[in-house]
């Protein structure tokens, strides 16, 4: 069996979305005598993390609504990497995906160190596509599954649909295929997002 970490590290300076300084992580530490111990300032949506409801929908579910057994289990990782701008119906209807699917994009996107404005993401018809093929959960290599559609479209379809969304993986030394996912958000309540850590079991089945 092989563990593979698909998680961003979290540090101050770290890529974070649009780059806003309000954004990034701010770790303080004191040493007193031989105890040293440390603070930390995070925006939940920061780095590797899962999105609950409530981050696209008013009043909508909060992340401890989340089932942390959807986060267990196989998933598939598709090979993304020729899309240009963004991930399409048309972009998926090769793949195999199959009902109660978790399915992991890997895009260009693993392979840059900074934040990039034109990141490439789901668009609103491969959502569509996804919620009608009954996938539970989604993750993709971007600090955001969408960009530029007003409205927020790609969100409210996968939530509306009930699947989870996973942002900001790192894909980029993973090999397309099945694994075992193990995705450990930390348990906040009543929020719309928790960092996560997020691993792939290669050799095991579930």
């Amino acid at each position: 069996m092989k563990v593979i970490d698909i998680s961003a590290p979290i540090f101050e300076g770290m890529a974070v979305y649009k780059n806003k300084p309000e954004k990034q992580p701010k770790i303080s530490t004191v040493t007193n005598a031989h105890v040293t111990e440390s603070r930390m300032d995070l925006d939940l949506h920061t780095g590797t993390h899962i999105d609950s409801p409530l981050h696209m929908i008013n009043d909508g579910p909060t992340f401890e609504t989340i089932d942390l057994e959807q986060l267990v289990g196989q998933c598939k990782v598709f090979d993304l990497t020729n899309v240009e701008d963004r991930i399409t119906a048309a972009d998926l209807e090769g793949f195999d995906i199959q009902k109660n699917d978790f399915v992991i994009f890997k895009t260009k996107n693993s392979f840059e160190e900074e934040f990039n404005f034109d990141f490439i993401f789901l668009a609103e018809d491969g959502a569509k596509l996804l919620a009608d093929k009954g996938i539970r959960g989604v993750g993709i290599d971007a600090l955001g599954v969408e960009r530029s559609q007003p409205g927020h479209p790609t969100h409210k379809t996968l939530f509306g649909a009930n699947i989870i969304v996973i942002e900001g993986l790192r894909l980029k030394d993973i090999n397309p295929g099945q694994y075992l996912m193990v995705a450990a958000p930390l348990k906040m309540v009543g929020t719309d997002a928790a960092p996560a850590r997020v691993l792939l079991l290669d050799g095991v089945t579930y």
